[in-house]
C-alpha cells in the first residue's frame, strides 16, 4: 500500500472508525495508506483524548492537527506506476480518461495495472481544481434522448485508403443511459438523418423528445423565442412522432448525459490512444463497445447497468417504430435559372419556365426529387439522376425550343414507325447518312407528320420512294401540291426511261460548231 498524507477529513474519519471498532488494517484500506500511517494517527488520536467521549466535529480534528501535528506528512513512497509516469501524463495530456489509461497500460506492458495506484499518481500529477455547480434534471423511461456530434480524429477511409477526418454521431436515453453511436465523415443534413434512422432502429423505438445543440443540420435560426427548424430534421420528426428540443444559445451543459456521458465518454475510453483504423472496422468496434462495454458497466449516476435498465424497462416505454422509414429527404432552396433547371445535389432538375428567376423549394429523396413554387405548390415530379445528368420535363420547355432540346435517334425512328414503313425507311436513310449529321432534317420531315397528318406523311413519302427520290424536300414538295392524294401515275416502261427527248443530230451539230 503506498503511502499518502491524510487530510483533515480523512483523520476525521480514521477516529470515527476507530471509535467503531475497526481494525487499523482495515482503516488503512479503506483510507488508502500505510497501516504505519494508520498507526501513528491512531496514536495521535487516543493521546488527544478523541476516541472517548462525544464524536469531535471535522473542524475539531483539524484545529487539533494544525496545534499538536504540524509537520504530518510521512516520508512517500514510490508508487508502483513511478516509471510510467510520463507515458502516464502524456495520456493525459491527449484527454484520456483514467480507465481508459489503465486498459492502455496493461495492453502495452502485458501487466495488471492498479487502478488506485494510478488515481494517486494522477492526482499527485495534476493539482485539483474547483468542481462546477449544476442542478440535476431526470426524465420518466423513453421520454428523452441527448444527441450531439464530437471530433473522432483520423480514420482510414476503407474506399480509398487515405486517412480522414471523422465525427462521431452519439445519441444517449437519458433514463437508462443506454446510447448508440456511429462514425461518420460529416454532419450534412442527409448524415444527421441517417444517424436518427440507424439510432431508433438500434433502440427498436423512438423517445419523445430529442434535445440536441443549435447545429445547422437541424436548426436553421438559434434562439430562444424562434426557431425555424430545419425542414428535412422538422418532417423526419413528424414522421417517427418526436419533439424537437433545440438548446438555447451557448449552453452546452444542459445536454450533460450525452456530452459527458456519450461523446466525452466514448472519445476518452473508447477512441483515446488508438492508432487509425478502417472506419468501418472501428465503427463495428464501437458499436461493440456500446453494448458489450459502456452498456454492461455500473453508471455513476444512476448506480446501475444502462443495458439492464434499457431491457427491463425503457425500451418497452419508447414510441414504436413507424411501418416504413423515414425517407431520408433533404430539403433544399434553389434558384431556376434561365435554363429553366435547378441544381440539386451536382445534378439539374427542370421546373417551368414561367418560374424562372425564382427560389423554389426542392425535396431530394432517394428515388424521387420534388419541386415546389414559391407559394408552396407542387410544380414537378423527377426521379432522381446521378452527378451530372438532367432530368427534363418536356413540358417545362419553351414551345418553339421543346422539339429540337428532346429530339434523339431512338424518338425519331418510334415516331417513324407510327406512320409507317415508307417513313421509316426514309428517316432511317436520312440517320444513316455520312458525313453529314441529318439529325434535324430527320426532325423536320417527321414534323411534316404532325402539321399535315401521319397518313398523308407516310403515302408522300412512299410517292417520293416509288420515283427513287426520299430527299425530305420533295416529300414536303408532294404534301403541298397535294400529289398524294391523287392517283399513283401510270408506270412508265424501263425503255422509255432513257430515251432521248431531242434527236442525237441537234446533239452533233452543237458539237460541230453548229454545221448540219
Amino acid at each position: 500500500m503506498a503511502n499518502r498524507r491524510l487530510e483533515s477529513l480523512d483523520v476525521h474519519e480514521l477516529v470515527r472508525l476507530k471509535r467503531t471498532g475497526v481494525a487499523n488494517t482495515e482503516i488503512s484500506r479503506l483510507l488508502g495508506c500505510s497501516r504505519q500511517t494508520c498507526v501513528k494517527y491512531v496514536k495521535w488520536a487516543r493521546a488527544e483524548g478523541l476516541l472517548g467521549g462525544e464524536m469531535p466535529s471535522a473542524g475539531t480534528v483539524l484545529a487539533r492537527l494544525e496545534a499538536t501535528l504540524p509537520e504530518r506528512q510521512p516520508p512517500q513512497q514510490a508508487s508502483s506506476l513511478a516509471a510510467l509516469a510520463e507515458e502516464i501524463q502524456a495520456m493525459r495530456g491527449r484527454g484520456m480518461e483514467m480507465a481508459a489509461i489503465r486498459v492502455r497500460l496493461e495492453e502495452r506492458h502485458g501487466r495488471s495495472v492498479s487502478y488506485e495506484a494510478l488515481r494517486r499518481l494522477v492526482r499527485r500529477l495534476e493539482p485539483g481544481a474547483a468542481p462546477e455547480v449544476f442542478g440535476r434534471v431526470e426524465v420518466r423511461p423513453g421520454e428523452e434522448a441527448q444527441v450531439d456530434f464530437g471530433y473522432a480524429g483520423l480514420t482510414i477511409d476503407p474506399a480509398s485508403g487515405q486517412l480522414r477526418k471523422t465525427w462521431v454521431f452519439v445519441i444517449v436515453l437519458s433514463w437508462s443511459r443506454h446510447m448508440y453511436a456511429q462514425l461518420v465523415y460529416d454532419q450534412s443534413v442527409a448524415t444527421w438523418l441517417e444517424c436518427h434512422r440507424r439510432a431508433f432502429e438500434f433502440f427498436g423505438g423512438v423517445p419523445e423528445r430529442i434535445v440536441l445543440d443549435n447545429l445547422k443540420a437541424a436548426i436553421l435560426k438559434a434562439c430562444r423565442e424562434d426557431l425555424e427548424v430545419q425542414r428535412s430534421y422538422r418532417e423526419c420528426a413528424e414522421h417517427y412522432g418526436f419533439l424537437i428540443d433545440p438548446n438555447p444559445p451557448v449552453s452546452p451543459h444542459l445536454k450533460g448525459k450525452v456530452e459527458k456521458g456519450g461523446v466525452h465518454y466514448i472519445k476518452r475510453n473508447f477512441l483515446a490512444g488508438r492508432d487509425a483504423e478502417p472506419t468501418d472496422v472501428l465503427g463495428k468496434k464501437l458499436l461493440d463497445w456500446c453494448v458489450l462495454t459502456a452498456g454492461t458497466r455500473v453508471h455513476g449516476t444512476t448506480q446501475a447497468v444502462p443495458l439492464e435498465r434499457f431491457v427491463a424497462v425503457e425500451r418497452a416505454a419508447l414510441r414504436p417504430l413507424p411501418r416504413e422509414p423515414y425517407d431520408l429527404a433533404v430539403w433544399k432552396e434553389a434558384l431556376l435559372y434561365r435554363d429553366g433547371y435547378v441544381v440539386f445535389d451536382r445534378a439539374w432538375y427542370s421546373a417551368p419556365q414561367r418560374l424562372v428567376g425564382e427560389t423554389l423549394w426542392v425535396r431530394g429523396g432517394t428515388r424521387t426529387v420534388t419541386i415546389y413554387g414559391p407559394d408552396h405548390t407542387l410544380v414537378a415530379i423527377h426521379d432522381v439522376a446521378l452527378p451530372g445528368e438532367r432530368r427534363t420535363h418536356p413540358d417545362h420547355l419553351p414551345p418553339h425550343k421543346a422539339a429540337g432540346l428532346t429530339l434523339t435517334r431512338a424518338s425519331c425512328q418510334e415516331r417513324a414507325a407510327a406512320c409507317g414503313p415508307a417513313t421509316t425507311a426514309v428517316v432511317s436513310a436520312l440517320l444513316a447518312h455520312r458525313p453529314v449529321d441529318k439529325l434535324r432534317v430527320a426532325g423536320r420531315l417527321l414534323a411534316l407528320g404532325e402539321a399535315h397528318g401521319q397518313e398523308r406523311l407516310e403515302r408522300a413519302c412512299a410517292l417520293a420512294l416509288s420515283y427513287g427520290d426520299g430527299d425530305p424536300a420533295t416529300v414536303k414538295a408532294i404534301l403541298a401540291g397535294r400529289l398524294d392524294e391523287q392517283p399513283p401515275p401510270t408506270p412508265t416502261p424501263r425503255s422509255r426511261l432513257y430515251a432521248f427527248a431531242r434527236a442525237a443530230g441537234e446533239y452533233v451539230s452543237a458539237l460541230a460548231g453548229g454545221a448540219a
